[in-house]
Formats: C-alpha cells, sequence, structure tokens
C-alpha cells in the first residue's frame, strides 16, 4: 500500500528557518535553495518600477517574497512578486491569503521546471489575471494570461522591448533596463 502526504501551510509553519524557499502545489511540497544575485537585483529593479508606477497610479499594492500566497490548504506559494489591485486588497492580511491579481516568476536554474510547471498552472487554476515570466538567460519577459485551458503566452517581451500590461494602465518598463549591470 502506498501512503500518498499531503502537505498543507500549517506543515510549512513548522519547518525548519534555513534560508530554502518552501512552496506547497495540490499537496506536494518543492523545496529550492535561495536565489542567486541576478535573480534578487532582477527582483528588486522590477520591485522599483513598480513603486515609480503606483506612485502615479495608486491602484494597488506590489509585495515582494519571502511572502506566503495561500490559494488553498494545499496550494501555497510564493511568487517572486506580486500585485493586488485595491479593489481586492482584503487578500493582504498576516499573509495573502486569495488570489492576488498578478504574479512575477524569475526563472533560476533550480526553479525554471516548477516555475514553468506546477506553479504556472495552479496560477491559472485559482484566477491569477497575469503571470509574467522572467527568463534572464533569454533575456526576456514571457506575459501569460488566463484562457479556457490554462493560461495562454499573450507576448513574448524581448530585451529591445518595452512591457506594457493591460492590467496596469500606464505602466512602461524597459525590459532591457532589468538585465543590464
Amino acid at each position: 500500500m502506498v501512503i500518498s502526504t499531503k502537505f498543507t501551510h500549517a506543515d510549512l509553519l513548522v519547518m525548519p528557518n534555513d534560508g530554502k524557499r518552501r512552496e506547497i502545489v495540490d499537496g506536494e511540497l518543492f523545496v529550492t535553495p535561495s536565489p542567486r544575485y541576478t535573480h534578487q537585483r532582477i527582483s528588486g529593479l522590477i520591485y522599483s518600477a513598480f513603486v515609480r508606477y503606483l506612485d502615479r497610479h495608486p491602484i494597488g499594492e506590489i509585495a515582494y517574497a519571502p511572502l506566503d500566497v495561500i490559494l488553498s490548504d494545499y496550494d501555497v506559494l510564493e511568487p517572486d512578486l506580486l500585485f493586488v489591485l485595491n479593489e481586492h486588497q482584503e487578500v493582504l492580511q498576516d499573509w495573502v491569503r486569495g488570489t492576488p491579481d498578478l504574479v512575477v516568476e524569475i526563472l533560476s536554474p533550480t526553479t525554471t521546471s516548477i516555475d514553468r510547471g506546477p506553479k504556472l498552472k495552479a496560477y491559472a487554476r485559482y484566477g491569477v489575471a497575469e503571470c509574467w515570466i522572467v527568463d534572464p538567460e533569454q533575456r526576456c519577459i514571457e506575459v501569460y494570461q488566463p484562457s479556457h485551458e490554462g493560461y495562454r503566452l499573450v507576448r513574448t517581451f524581448r530585451q529591445e522591448e518595452t512591457l506594457t500590461s493591460a492590467l496596469l494602465p500606464g505602466l512602461s518598463l524597459t525590459v532591457a533596463s532589468l538585465f543590464q549591470r
């Protein structure tokens, strides 16, 4: 007999604080090392761009990892960045308890298969309106939006382009600025 253990948010709370990222998708635990410097630099640049945008367009709140996004007891994710519109602020509690409007995942060698696989499917299943996958290797940002089959890739913004979003009117993010040193 095979015994299947499904992990919950309560299980995460008693795990060691060792700098590793722990997430649960459909009860399955994923453990990855802490992000690398390039990942964190890109995360900081995106966060800064959002802060500047929100100064001019106060339509919501931006937050960054580590911060649990509790979609269900068996789905607890930690996107690199997340955005919540003002009309959905009730999800911002001790953690994020519900669906953010936008999540940003920055690919790392140890997280690419999880970010593009189970996490992307979970975000679609719970109705995240937009998901950005930032690919430092390809120097691009992929924008996904819901479709009847989960998510569809709406557009890939290349290094020479400027990202815009229907969800964030007036946002203009020069992709190359994220990958320059």
